[in-house]
């Protein structure tokens, strides 16, 4: 297993931001997982399971432990007969609706664009343009607390609007497999192009950011909340909440830990000061 000490998280993260962790462990295999898992024990530090670093904010002190990423090894697909595809945690979302396209199966397209991977899909029960994860996943193989290997069918999976047992029990997704259905390629190119041509219109991806910054509220928009606050383009340091999009916060360039947590809250303090609404932060804050 590849293991690195003192290594920069901001190199491992989407916004960008993040000081060294103690080990930064990239395993290839489920053993692996589970030996970065028992060393952080018997070591007596914390672990943080990470996939490709999109919906995380790291602090500019790093990360006083093992940081296990499932990711750049753990990406083999698998097609398990006609409409089912297995896929390992560290696959990104990207790649696994392209494989999808290339099989004639329809179900995965709305996560063309999404930049995370199948373990933090699955966790999050990632969604876009109406389609979510919970649409399609079949089951999911998972390590408990205990270090054994479960596989969760769909019902067991609770997955609802970014949520799903995996947060509430601490699991860590090591595949999951998909049920599709039979589609035409052009057709399901065709979808995938329009949902990314959305996203580069409305989304901010000139910059650095964790994606989507704060959960859909009850019977509202983030991003509409935020600029009916007069929040649009609000910045702390080289942290701004984005002039394209308000339910993003983006990195202009050099933002800190501390940057982008006082654009966070203030955003947060405002809007329920004006709508009398609570910002849940989508994104993790380590």
């Amino acid at each position: 297993m590849e293991i690195l000490e003192n290594e920069e998280l901001g190199k491992h993260s989407t916004f960008k931001i993040g000081g060294p962790a103690k080990y930064y462990a990239i395993p290839s295999s489920v053993d692996e997982v589970k030996e970065a898992i028992e060393y952080a024990k018997d070591k007596n530090l914390p672990y943080l399971i990470i996939g490709k670093g999109s919906n995380i904010l790291f602090h500019d002190r790093g990360y006083d432990g093992v940081v296990i990423e499932i990711g750049s090894k753990m990406q083999i697909i698998e097609r398990i007969d006609d409409l089912n595809i297995r896929a390992e945690a560290g696959t990104s979302l990207s790649a696994l609706s392209n494989y999808a396209a290339n099989a004639s199966l329809a179900g995965l397209e709305f996560a063309a664009g999404i930049p995370g991977t199948v373990g933090g899909g699955v966790t999050m029960n990632a969604g876009a343009y109406g389609g979510e994860i919970v649409d399609c996943i079949q089951s999911a193989t998972v390590l408990d607390k205990d270090g054994n290997v479960r596989v969760l069918q769909v019902n067991e999976l609770d997955l609802s609007y970014r949520s799903s047992i995996i947060q509430k029990e601490d699991y860590i997704v090591l595949d999951a497999t998909f049920q599709l259905i039979p589609g035409d390629e052009n057709d399901i190119r065709a979808t995938m192009r329009d949902y990314n041509g959305r996203r580069r219109d409305k989304q901010p991806l000139e910059y650095a950011s964790a994606g989507s910054t704060f959960k859909r509220p009850k019977d509202n928009f983030a991003g509409k909340l935020i600029e009916d606050a007069g929040l649009k383009g609000y910045s702390v340091g080289d942290a701004q909440v984005s002039e394209k999009h308000c339910g993003f916060v983006v990195n202009k360039g050099n933002a800190t830990y501390s940057d982008v947590k006082a654009v966070i809250e203030h955003v947060q303090k405002v809007v329920k000061e004006q709508f009398d609404v609570e910002l849940e932060t989508e994104v993790k804050i380590v």
